[in-house]
């Protein structure tokens, strides 16, 4: 039986609008809406206080047709198995939009790393990969960081598995810090692909990001790299918030001393020379662009009639709910979807996993022209799916994703 959760849900919305499209046979329809694989497990971990406390896991392999499963671990509170499952279909659609040869895949924990010692952060991390151990590897899963995980954790879960195997293994995972077999531009590479997408939606528009107006929601990683990119392009980010809340100066806010104000306050509230955004007001701002870069169902029908922006680049993974998209469209909007816009960390990843692989690693400047050689080609071929069937981006970017994956189901035939 398939999932049948909100996300998930969300997600086969987006999928059949394709699949009708394409005129998906029955088998193959049914076999992509059905995860590969879903594993729950229990970590215990003792904490700093001397108490055992014990920890769900997921990780959901949900198609791995083109390649190894690829998809993050996120640790949050609110993590469900319908919200990992979802995400591991995008992760399948993202990668096969990108053109890369991975397959789709999700983990996450649910905590709060905010209320956790590095200590305890790295006994979870470690008994979480002990017990996934047998799902993953170079040629079976590659995780990744996400949400609430970096290149620490990254670390941790390389030198755990490597531990059991016996031998250092660098291609589990990717994310890694420079120093044990991550690549240079991997950090920057999901914000650089926002804003390549972006300026590639921005043409298509007749627009420049040179004089375009910005507001970003979420200044993370993603965000605020977005953010740093567009501004020394010439963009003016009026707007940005974080869970601290929002920030807005007409005029434009001066990203690098932000960024510095961040990295010293671990928020934007009260950067000096602008003033408070209340709750939802950066959906309602009059800009050129806007940025979701937070978590999913940002954009709902509560806000979606009051955005003023020409175009949406979804820099979160569905950020947008299916209603809201539908409205937005209609309205002219054009919104440009999370599997294609940020799908530049994935194909970073990607090119981590190649040079591990390889044991060969490329300058800063090689990873940056191949991610934007491979973000165009991926934007071109949505683009021009879109105009051939009249549709908008997002049903364009999966009938370019269930295209490739189901073509390849069916090459490979049915196992029995």
């Amino acid at each position: 039986m398939a999932p049948n959760g909100p996300v998930f849900s969300a997600m086969l919305q987006e999928f059949d609008g394709a699949a009708r499209l394409l005129n998906l046979e029955s088998g193959i329809w049914k076999i992509l809406t059905h995860p590969k694989r879903q594993i729950i497990v229990s970590c215990p971990v003792q904490m700093d206080n001397g108490e055992i406390e014990v920890f769900t896991g997921y990780r959901v392999q949900y198609n791995i047709t083109l390649g190894p499963a690829k998809g993050g671990i996120r640790y949050h509170p609110d993590v469900t198995l319908d919200e990992v499952t979802a995400l591991a279909a995008w992760m399948t659609w993202k990668c096969a939009v990108a053109h890369i040869p991975f397959g789709g895949g999700k983990g996450g924990i649910i905590c709060d790393p905010s209320r956790m010692s590095p200590r305890e952060l790295e006994a979870l991390t470690r008994r979480y990969v002990a017990e996934i151990i047998d799902a993953i590897g170079p040629d079976k899963d590659v995780p990744a960081p996400d949400v609430n995980t970096n290149a620490q954790v990254m670390a941790w879960v390389m030198d755990t598995y490597s531990m059991h195997v016996g031998h250092t293994s660098t291609a589990v995972v990717t994310g890694k810090p420079v120093e044990l077999g991550g690549s240079l531009g991997r950090r920057e590479a999901t914000g650089r692909g926002v804003m390549l997408a972006t300026r590639e939606a921005a043409r298509h528009r007749g627009l420049e990001l040179s004089g375009m107006t910005a507001a970003i929601q979420g200044f993370g990683n993603v965000g605020s790299v977005a953010a740093d990119l567009l501004s020394a392009a010439g963009t003016r980010v009026v707007a940005v918030s974080d869970s601290s809340g929002g920030i807005y100066r007409a005029q434009g806010l001066d990203i690098p001393a932000l960024l510095n104000y961040q990295r010293q306050h671990r928020h934007v509230a009260g950067f000096p020379g602008s003033e408070p955004l209340a709750g939802q007001g950066l959906f309602s701002l009059d800009v050129d662009v806007l940025i979701p870069a937070a978590l999913e169902n940002q954009i709902t029908m509560r806000n979606a009639p009051d955005i003023r922006a020409r175009i949406v680049v979804e820099g979160a993974n569905g950020p947008t709910t299916p209603e809201a998209h539908r409205h937005l469209h209609e309205r002219g909007v054009l919104v440009v979807p999370d599997i294609l816009a940020n799908s530049g960390g994935v194909t970073a990843s990607y090119f981590e996993w190649v040079q591990d692989r390889h044991g060969y690693f490329w300058t800063e400047k090689e990873v940056n022209e191949r991610l934007e050689a491979k973000m165009c080609e991926a934007f071109d071929a949505v683009l021009k799916t879109a105009l051939k069937h009249d549709v908008d981006l997002r049903t364009a970017a999966y009938i370019v994703a269930v295209s490739r994956v189901a073509t390849v189901t069916k090459m490979r035939g049915m196992y029995a």
